[in-house]
């Protein structure tokens, strides 16, 4: 789809060529009956230029195409008015592009909050020092932990504070089918904080999420193509659920976090431990359960709300596929599963396709 807009865009401001060659006697243009001014043609010109540029812009995704396009349009429809016979129907293209370009910009200034929220945590946690994790970090650990941690191959690296995500998977809700989503996040471990930005495709049409978690405050804000409200959430109840999802991050792709002061350990046996996890007023648990080779195999918690529903349910992400990416030994693939009153509901699944551990600058997907 991204290459057909992008041709349409380079066609039409092509096609504003045309005005310019009328104007300086260029070819024989029949197309256009009205006589046109020089001054005036280097206008079509210009505009022809400006269409190009915003075609290039919005292929590589560059910042601010939707104004380049959208100057673009008001010029192109200023001339067409001067050669309405002739050029009326530009007017339908120009109004698509239009509308094109307004949803380019509303997503756009929906993601750049996320953008700009996450750069302002980076500044803040530039001048956080990070020696490295030693086995007398990890002693106070349960033992299937401390085992964890080192199959992971955490230590003797440096101690975590922020972390990079990027996912593609599949998501539903009840009686809905799968749709495709990619997510870029951001956690921050000093101040305990989450950004989760996603983006999805739904009826062929683009849905973008911001999950935001800072200062044990919690909100969901989803969005049709960035401009039109489709659902929101806080409150306590969301304050709670990301306690547990920042949680189930730390344990699922952060070993080395695992040492936080702020979580309490109760071992069970040798491979499940329960695991408390305070920040500030609130408190979450959960039970990680580990294989004998170290892994984590899963993760379940009584803690979290369903959004949707605004409703506590058992809450589960079963771990597989453990490969070494970002420098440690991480499960690759996990699923999201709710554990209604009628059975397991499997909403989520999750392909972790990069991670990046102390960043220093945002990077997007």
């Amino acid at each position: 789809m991204k290459y057909v807009l992008s041709l349409i865009i380079l066609i039409h401001g092509l096609i504003h060529f045309m005005g310019f060659m009328k104007a300086f006697g260029v070819g024989n243009i029949t197309q256009i009956t009205k006589e046109i001014a020089r001054p005036v043609g280097i206008l079509w010109l210009m505009t022809s230029i400006l269409f190009i540029v915003g075609a290039i812009m919005y292929l590589l995704q560059k910042d601010y195409w939707p104004i380049v396009v959208f100057i673009s349009v008001v010029i192109s429809q200023v001339l067409i008015i001067m050669v309405w016979h002739d050029a009326k129907f530009g007017t339908i293209l120009n109004g698509l592009l239009l509308v094109i370009a307004i949803i380019g910009w509303s997503s756009q200034v929906f993601e750049s909050k996320f953008q700009s929220e996450v750069k302002t945590h980076l500044d803040n946690s530039r001048d956080v020092q990070t020696d490295l994790l030693t086995e007398v970090d990890i002693e106070p650990l349960p033992d299937p932990v401390k085992k964890y941690i080192r199959y992971s191959g955490s230590l003797n690296q440096p101690k975590v504070k922020n972390v990079r995500i990027v996912f593609d998977g599949e998501m539903r809700g009840k009686e809905n089918d799968w749709f495709d989503f990619t997510s870029l996040q951001y956690n921050f471990f000093t101040d305990p904080s989450r950004l989760f930005f996603m983006k999805a495709r739904m009826f062929g049409v683009t849905v973008l999420g911001y999950h935001k978690y800072q200062n044990e405050r919690a909100s969901m804000n989803i969005k049709l193509l960035g401009l039109i409200p489709v659902s929101q959430a806080s409150g306590l109840e969301m304050n709670k659920a990301e306690t547990v999802t920042f949680f189930n991050d730390m344990c699922m792709f952060i070993p080395a976090a695992l040492i936080d002061k702020r979580i309490e350990w109760e071992p069970i046996d040798a491979n499940s431990v329960k695991a408390t996890l305070t920040n500030g007023s609130i408190a979450i648990s959960a039970i990680l359960y580990f294989n004998q080779e170290g892994q984590l195999i899963n993760f379940i918690s009584d803690d979290r709300y369903d959004v949707n529903e605004m409703k506590q349910y058992r809450f589960s992400t079963p771990l597989s596929n453990y490969k070494l990416i970002g420098g440690r030994n991480l499960s690759t693939y996990g699923e999201g599963i709710w554990h209604y009153p009628d059975g397991e509901f499997t909403y989520g699944k999750f392909y972790l396709k990069n991670i990046e551990y102390n960043v220093k600058v945002f990077e997007g997907e």
